[in-house]
Order: structure tokens, then C-alpha cells, then sequence
């Protein structure tokens, strides 16, 4: 997984008319590891000034949106758990509750606490892939987390336990750790004894106390001077913090229902890319996931997660996108507490699900991925058959964003060495952890100085 560095190429060829030299400096970078899906990175510098940047997402159509049209409500959720190896949990939670408003279904309080629960256990494993495998290695110069082992034995250990025990967590709730095959419309096909989710907690407790070592040592890394003016966009809960319930709040005054998200975002379609952008209907580019869920929703942490976020110099008024490692690792010891307080409080209920019958509807459903907001929403028949389908995945959300990121970070940075120049990109687009659930990843970042 090394970066494959092409040597710059100049060529000097004649300005027109006025018979000086003109140099042209072309790079080009065709591996970047630790991303998910093919992308590249195109810029194009005249003198002192950015002519032209596109952030570009190669990753070929996948169609599930289309193959959920004309299949029954029951089978969503298996099919939308496809979408990503990493996630799953969010694509289920989001489809289901979308599916749950349009038939008027409520589950009980049990019910969404074991949703909330499994959901702990994707942020715990997610969370500590990203931050130590993914984009550790940037802050700390090392090509990939294989290198990094070899000088820092004891960090990937941890990561591996940490990850292990959220995994479990999953599999404990869903049947298995990828694609859990146990969450459908109404509840759950079966729900865990309380013996068994017990018997887990001295390995929470465990990573509970690594999850807040993990906080102070994001603390100590080395972060680059950026910031911007994101408006930041999250799920809201005035009780909790929000994970599959809530509004959705913005930190430009955004106050809307779920069901409102179509009338205040829309996805355009961009000629450089197969990605379509996410954007606020009158503000454009927003910002999704860690750092906007922890700003939007400090108040909310509890107590421990607060104050290891204060000791990290993490509060409501940052705008340094390379401090998404601290909030990344600020949510998996929250999600660590909020997984103990659950378990420690669990009555099996006396049924898994809740009946219901299907009606013709429309319905919107919302969950906080690892990555950010993800919306789903379906139209569905008399015979509870899709009609439409459609899915807003965090990445999408946020790629407009990205590429913005990349403008101004690149404007202030145009004399570095390709190589410092080129690493710096690539750690700013991993600070939102592009989904990873592909085996295929590289950037081409192509410059061209004239």
C-alpha cells in the first residue's frame, strides 16, 4: 500500500507572441492508500494562484438504490447492509427507520436502546480503524500501519483489541460482525439474554479506559494551523447524544424534521465526477460527522467523554478539520460509556418486534454513521413493494467540502516539495475517512505549474 510517486516531468515550450519560455511542471501520484473507492486530486498553479482544482471519486456506480426498486420492505434492510463492510449498522438503522415512520411503527424504549447498542459497537470498531490504522500513520510520518507497527508495537495492539471487542459487541446483537443479518423493520429477528451482553462488559471497561488513553495521546499529535467557517450539520437530541434519533441541526441556525431534508439539501451532479455533491439548497458545501457531531452535540457527551475532550483542547469552537482524530477518538469513549449504561440497565423484552401492517406511504429515516449523516428514504406500494429509493451517504455529503478544504489548504502551501505537498493532501482528505469498504484505493494527484 506505498505511494507510487511519478518524477515531475517540466516541459518549456514558447509563450504565444511574446517569444519568452514557459515552464510547465506536471506531477502526478497514482496510489494513495487508506481511502476507500479511486479518486483523484487535479490542480492546475499559474504563478502564485490556483487555476483550477477538482477533487475527483472514480468509484464506478454500484446501482442499489435502483436495485431496491421493486423488491419488499423486509428486504431492505439485508440489502442496504451490503452498501458498506465497515458500516452496516448505519445503512440498516437508517433504512429501517425510514421504512418504520412511512408504516407509522414505534418501538419500544428496549428496543432502541439494543438499536443505540449495536451501534456503539460500529462507532467502537470504526472509530479505532480510522484513527490508529488509517490516519495515525500521516500525523506520525509512516507510509501505513504495518510500518508504524514496527516502532509502535503497543498502539496497533491496542487498536486490534479495541476493534476486536467492538466487533464483538456487533455480532453479539447481529448475528455476525459484517452484514448483521438480526436487525429487520419492527425490532429485531431475536434479542440477546442479558447474561450474554453482561458477560462483555470488563472487555467494554477495558476499552473504555484504553478509549480515553487514546484521547490524550490524539492530543499530543501534531496538527497542522487550518481552519475554516464549516457549517456544521448533525442529528440533535435535547436528552441524548444523537445517534439514531433526532432533529437535524446546523451551526448556521438549522432547526428541520427529518422529513425536511430534501427541502433544504440537494445533490448536484458535478462533469468531473461520478460522485454527486451534497449541498445546502442556499448555503452550499456543509460538513458532516465527528468534529460536527462533538461541536453541535458537546453538551450531550457524558461527563467523562466532556472532560477528556476539554483536556484534548477540543470544544465547541473548533474548526480544524485535522482534529477529527480527537473527536473520532472523544465518540469511541463515549460510545464506550454509553455501551456499559445499556448493558448494565438491559431487560430482555418480551418480544423482539413489534407488529404492524404495511400501508402505502413515504417514509424518512435518519442515523449518524461513523463517517457523518446518512438519509434514506423510500416510497413504497399497497403490496409493500419499493417504488423508489433514495440514500445519501456521508461522503457525499461532505466531498464538496473536501475539495473546498483542499483549495484554501493548497493556496497557503503552493512552495512545498511535491512529496511534503502531495502527503499533506492526502492527510486532509483522510481526516473524513472516505469510506473504505472497497479493496480498490488510490489518488492521482496531477499538478500543472505554468
Amino acid at each position: 500500500m506505498k505511494s507510487k510517486t511519478r518524477k515531475s516531468k517540466k516541459r518549456t515550450k514558447a509563450s504565444p507572441g511574446a517569444g519568452k519560455k514557459q515552464t510547465v511542471k506536471t506531477i502526478k501520484v497514482e496510489n494513495l492508500a487508506r481511502v476507500e473507492g479511486e479518486g483523484s486530486l487535479y490542480v492546475k498553479i499559474k504563478g502564485n494562484d490556483i487555476t483550477n482544482l477538482t477533487f475527483t471519486i472514480f468509484e464506478p456506480p454500484r446501482f442499489f438504490e435502483a436495485f431496491l426498486r421493486g423488491r419488499k420492505f423486509s428486504e431492505v434492510p439485508d440489502i442496504t447492509a451490503r452498501i458498506c463492510g465497515i458500516c452496516p449498522i448505519a445503512y440498516q438503522m437508517s433504512s429501517v427507520q425510514a421504512i418504520e415512520q412511512a408504516f407509522g411503527i414505534t418501538v419500544d424504549d428496549q428496543i432502541k436502546e439494543l438499536r443505540r447498542l449495536i451501534y456503539c459497537g460500529e462507532w467502537i470498531e470504526s472509530h479505532v480503524l480510522h484513527v490508529f490504522m488509517l490516519h495515525a500513520p500521516d500525523f506520525l510520518s509512516y507510509e501505513d500501519s504495518i510500518v508504524m507497527a514496527k516502532d509502535h508495537p503497543e498502539i496497533v495492539q491496542q487498536a486490534l483489541r479495541m476493534k476486536k471487542i467492538g466487533n464483538a459487541l456487533v455480532t453479539a446483537l447481529g448475528g455476525r460482525e459484517i452484514h448483521p443479518v438480526s436487525i429487520r423493520i419492527g425490532g429485531f429477528y431475536s434479542v440477546p439474554s442479558k447474561k450474554k451482553l453482561t458477560s462483555m462488559l470488563d472487555d467494554l471497561k477495558w476499552t473504555r479506559d484504553a478509549a480515553e488513553k487514546t484521547v490524550e495521546w490524539t492530543a499530543t499529535l501534531d496538527f497542522p494551523d487550518f481552519e475554516r467557517d464549516y457549517e456544521f450539520v448533525a442529528m440533535h437530541h435535547p436528552e441524548r447524544y444523537a445517534v439514531i434519533e433526532g432533529k437535524l441541526i446546523s451551526s448556521k441556525g438549522l432547526d428541520i424534521e427529518i422529513n425536511e431534508f430534501e427541502d433544504h439539501f440537494v445533490e448536484v451532479h458535478v462533469e468531473h465526477s461520478n460522485a454527486l455533491h451534497s449541498v445546502h439548497r442556499e448555503r452550499g458545501p456543509y460538513k458532516v460527522g465527528p468534529l460536527a457531531r462533538v461541536v453541535l452535540n458537546y453538551d450531550q457527551l457524558t461527563p467523562a467523554a466532556k472532560q477528556a475532550a476539554a483536556h484534548a483542547g477540543l470544544d465547541i469552537n473548533c474548526r480544524n478539520p485535522f482534529k477529527s482524530i480527537i473527536a473520532r477518538s472523544v465518540e469511541t469513549l463515549y460510545a464506550c460509556e454509553e455501551a456499559i449504561r445499556i448493558i448494565e440497565s438491559y431487560e430482555e423484552p418480551e418480544r423482539a418486534y413489534v407488529d404492524f401492517e404495511p400501508r402505502p406511504s413515504t417514509g424518512h429515516g435518519c442515523s449518524e454513521a461513523p463517517r457523518g449523516l446518512l438519509y434514506h428514504k423510500y416510497r413504497i406500494d399497497e403490496n409493500g413493494v419499493v417504488l423508489n429509493a433514495k440514500i445519501v451517504p456521508p461522503t457525499a455529503q461532505n466531498q464538496k467540502t473536501i475539495e473546498e478544504d483542499l483549495l484554501e489548504f493548497v493556496k497557503k502551501r503552493l512552495r512545498l516539495p511535491h512529496d511534503k505537498l502531495t502527503w499533506q493532501c492526502e492527510q486532509a482528505i483522510r481526516n473524513y475517512d472516505p469510506c473504505i469498504s472497497c479493496a480498490t484505493h488510490f489518488l492521482k494527484l496531477h499538478i500543472e505549474r505554468t
